[in-house]
């Protein structure tokens, strides 16, 4: 009987290897060769217009990959008959992003009829939102198809909150295959974008390892009374906000993280060092940071006849 079990994970690794192994950087060339131009200019005039959106892209693709896999659940609207993740507690209020996204897959299909995936299309956009504010590019395998389900569950449970311990954060990462190194640098998506307060309230007014005036200089758009000024927003880096870049790190040497998840990476921990190495080294960050997003990319994608292509991103075709 263990025996059998075993070998029945063998066949699932097998079949979760094989699922990653179908993307491919090519996908599109024949069946949908602008998808990509199309993709990168829609984010570039939507970044160029807000630069936080590139956050917010970037974002969406993480808290896509994180909850069923990268398979664009994460868009799906809520229905009588499905409840999304949109309203879960880690995205309720702080996703945005979507009309971009709506509006990139509009002019997709416009060039191609229900061929390009929204969980492509969220994937692609992430990496021209780094790009279009000064970080590194990387190749997008592609290939994902669409999701028909959505989890408010496993958002709640997976996606990490910002008030998360160092092993909360390890362990969170490693539950998606993702190692120490890979979560440290896709921290550092927090380069750009900004937090709501009631996110870093408690690090601000309880935490000793902040900068005193740091922490002095959020307090007066960010009371300590809870319900007071809930919503309002810092800068992620307060250095080089809307520059994607290693200041992040740098910030973090001097106690300067915003989200108490963010100091927690150099706080006398196991990180600390890999918080140095990417301070001190733009070149070290950026190349980690690919292959991180490489590898969140191919978190349990939907691929050959799994899923659909849905016609619109925020409903399951009919």
């Amino acid at each position: 009987m263990a025996s059998a079990s075993c070998l029945g994970l063998l066949v699932l690794v097998a079949m979760a290897s094989a699922a990653a192994a179908q993307l491919s950087s090519t996908f599109y060339d024949t069946s949908c060769p602008n998808a990509l131009s199309t993709i990168k200019s829609a984010v570039t005039a939507a970044v160029n217009s807000e630069p936080r959106m590139g956050a917010s892209l970037l974002r969406l693709h993480f808290h896509d990959c994180f909850v069923q896999g990268c398979d664009a659940s994460v868009l799906l609207s809520d229905t009588a008959t499905l409840i999304g993740e949109q309203t879960a507690i880690p995205n309720n209020g702080s996703l945005r992003g979507f009309s971009v996204i709506d509006n990139i897959k509009t002019q997709v299909e416009a060039v191609c009829k229900q061929t390009v995936s929204c969980a492509d299309i969220l994937a692609v956009a992430a990496r021209d939102s780094v790009v279009a504010l000064g970080g590194p590019s990387w190749t997008v395998l592609l290939g994902r198809r669409d999701s028909t389900t959505a989890s408010m569950s496993l958002a709640n449970s997976d996606l990490p909150a910002p008030t998360s311990s160092l092993q909360k954060l390890l362990d969170a990462f490693d539950k998606k295959k993702l190692s120490p190194t890979d979560m440290v640098a896709l921290s550092g998506a927090h380069t750009i974008g900004q937090a709501q307060c009631l996110n870093f309230r408690d690090h601000i007014y309880t935490d000793t390892n902040i900068n005193s005036a740091f922490a002095a200089s959020l307090k007066a758009n960010c009371p300590a009374a809870s319900g007071s000024g809930d919503t309002s927003l810092a800068p992620l880096d307060t250095t080089t906000p809307n520059a994607f870049d290693n200041a992040y790190y740098s910030n973090l040497l001097n106690q300067k993280g915003l989200l108490h998840s963010d100091q927690e990476l150099f706080n006398g921990g196991s990180t600390d060092n890999t918080v140095r190495n990417f301070a001190s080294s733009a070149a070290a960050f950026g190349s980690a940071f690919t292959a991180a997003m490489v590898k969140m990319g191919n978190i349990s994608p939907l691929t050959g006849t799994q899923g659909q292509i849905r016609l619109t991103c925020s409903k399951v075709n009919s």
